[in-house]
């Protein structure tokens, strides 16, 4: 346990001063010293002191408080309620993903990813000899799993949505839901996502862009176009540090999703 605690830590630290390296490579060349270049650092420490503190508790311990993880799942939803609430939620390019206070800006739906599964895993082994029924292996997981990717939904925030479906599927099939429980919801929810982005203009044409880069490359495939451009003049290994061009006003917010290009 100790060595993978180890080999763990060492991961995400590299994994962290490769971040650091690539944001300092995004921001050369920009007139001032970019917010994220000065606030990278602060919650990487942030992030190391709350790892720490998790470390130091027994997640045991949730299987005896079960208050805990429901308490955690409750305020996240209340994050999440709080959101969609105009004048609370910051929305942003059509959609309410944030809560802001002064310099801090916070996303729920991240915490949602952690919350849910981990009261999914302590439902899963608090009733596992009874995820085979349908009232306690559907029914009752499905009610709060629901809730939660609804709550995304209504961001919207579609991709975090399905991804969060998928791993809650997953989960509930390894802790023993049957099959034909499942499949039903399952076929119906990829019927309802079909349909939802057939008649989801916005979807629809990101669908279309991705299928039609060259085509949109001034338009909705703008990113997968520039990223393209990039891959071919620097290759795999890029043109040097600091020294790309895709963030000279091609790409917008360079620095986030394509920040590779």
């Amino acid at each position: 346990m100790k060595i993978a605690s180890i080999i763990l830590f060492f991961c995400v630290t590299a994994l962290l001063a490769l971040g650091m390296v690539m944001l300092i490579s995004a921001s050369t060349g920009q007139a001032v010293t970019p917010k994220y270049l000065l606030l990278q650092p602060i919650w990487c420490i942030v992030g190391f002191l709350v790892c720490w503190l998790a470390t130091m508790g027994d997640y045991r311990l949730l299987k005896k408080h079960p208050w805990v993880p429901w308490t955690m799942l409750g305020g996240v939803a209340l994050l999440l309620l709080l959101v969609l609430v105009p004048g609370i939620g910051t929305r942003v390019k059509g959609a309410s993903r944030w809560l802001k206070a002064g310099p801090i800006t916070i996303q729920p739906s991240e915490l949602a990813k952690i919350c849910l599964i981990i009261v999914i895993a302590w439902y899963g082994e608090r009733f596992q000899r009874q995820m085979g029924t349908f009232w306690r292996g559907m029914v009752l997981p499905g009610a709060f799993i629901g809730a939660i990717i609804g709550l995304l939904f209504l961001e919207p925030d579609v991709g975090t949505s399905m991804l969060m479906a998928c791993v809650s599927s997953v989960m509930l099939l390894v802790a023993g839901i049957r099959w034909r429980f499942f499949l039903p919801p399952l076929i119906l929810g990829m019927i309802a996502i079909s349909v939802f982005l057939y008649n989801n203009p916005m979807r629809s044409e990101r669908i279309y862009s991705w299928l039609h880069v060259e085509e949109t490359k001034q338009d909705k495939g703008m990113q997968a176009f520039q990223a393209m451009v990039a891959l071919g003049s620097g290759g795999i290994y890029g043109v040097g540090l600091g020294d790309g061009r895709q963030k000279l006003g091609f790409v917008p917010e360079h620095q986030t999703d394509f920040i590779y290009s």
